[in-house]
């Protein structure tokens, strides 16, 4: 993948501007300080390799070259495209981080036949093992929410997964499911289509019914993993019942007792769970 090649694969799509790196260390902080510079509303920024590239609360998202997708747009709040005014800030960053899910789940289902899941947040899987983070960042000037930063990385091919050990849930990529190979610029096309598309329904109620039924472990009993301040891990049991208005997470626990999770609160663990992973964490 190169320049040439992404933006031939942009054309026809209403983005902003383009920058290319063949390496660099994260796209998220790139489309921050171009954001601060003035950037264009949809202004895109695409890596063949990320050095540094983050995940949600601050961990490692793993990007080597030739091997997978990173990308981060850039959402003005200005016409066109003006956040929905109806929701609280933390509201709103939810459902824009599920913009990235839902365009990535949708990108593979209808563009490579591949069934995903979202594991709430931010993580999309395949087979429940991570194909795909979404990083949402806030960005404020003068007291004032001006933009959000929508960071989005997929595995690609085998190479983007990371070795045994090195991260906390499993991994995969797209064309171990899918058995053949793949255009990285292709796939960047179908999920910068999807967001085009749903950002125009971030307030309607199919978007919440999409979200909602590609909600992973939904039914399901799994581990709810949250650190306490000196940095143990605690796991307790919880029924995943669905996500409600606001986008939380609706658990049961062992007594009976729903409860509404933020983001960033908890992690979510297949239940039983051997309490350690293998792969990508975010």
């Amino acid at each position: 993948m190169n320049a040439e090649e992404v933006q031939r694969s942009l054309i026809g799509l209403p983005l902003g501007q383009l920058r290319y790196f063949d390496q660099i260390d994260s796209t998220n902080v790139e489309a921050a300080n171009w954001a601060d510079a003035g950037a264009p509303n949809l202004s895109l920024v695409v890596a063949n390799e990320q050095l540094s590239g983050r995940g949600r609360a601050g961990r490692k998202w793993f990007t080597p070259a030739e091997a997978a997708l990173a990308f981060s747009l850039v959402i003005r709040n200005q016409p066109p495209t003006c956040f929905p005014t109806t929701y609280p800030i933390d509201q709103l960053v939810y459902r824009l981080t599920a913009l990235g899910a839902i365009a990535v789940s949708q990108a593979l289902l209808l563009d490579y036949g591949l069934t995903a899941e979202i594991k709430w947040p931010n993580d999309v899987l395949l087979g429940r093992r991570k194909v795909a983070g979404v990083l949402t960042e806030a960005h404020w000037m003068a007291g004032s929410l001006t933009a959000v930063i929508l960071g989005i990385g997929v595995n690609i091919t085998p190479a983007a997964v990371p070795r045994e050990g090195e991260f906390l849930f499993p991994a995969t990529c797209i064309e171990t499911n899918l058995g053949r190979a793949v255009q990285r610029y292709d796939v960047l096309r179908s999920i910068l289509s999807q967001i085009l598309s749903w950002f125009a329904r971030l307030d309607a109620p199919e978007f919440m019914e999409c979200w909602n039924s590609q909600l992973a472990f939904k039914g399901e009993w799994v581990y709810l993993v949250t650190e306490t301040v000196d940095s143990e891990q605690q796991w307790r049991p919880g029924l995943v019942l669905g996500l409600d208005d606001s986008g939380c997470l609706r658990v049961e626990d062992q007594s009976g007792v729903i409860l509404a999770l933020r983001s960033g609160e908890v992690r979510l663990r297949p239940f039983p769970s051997e309490k350690k992973g293998s792969n990508q964490d975010q």
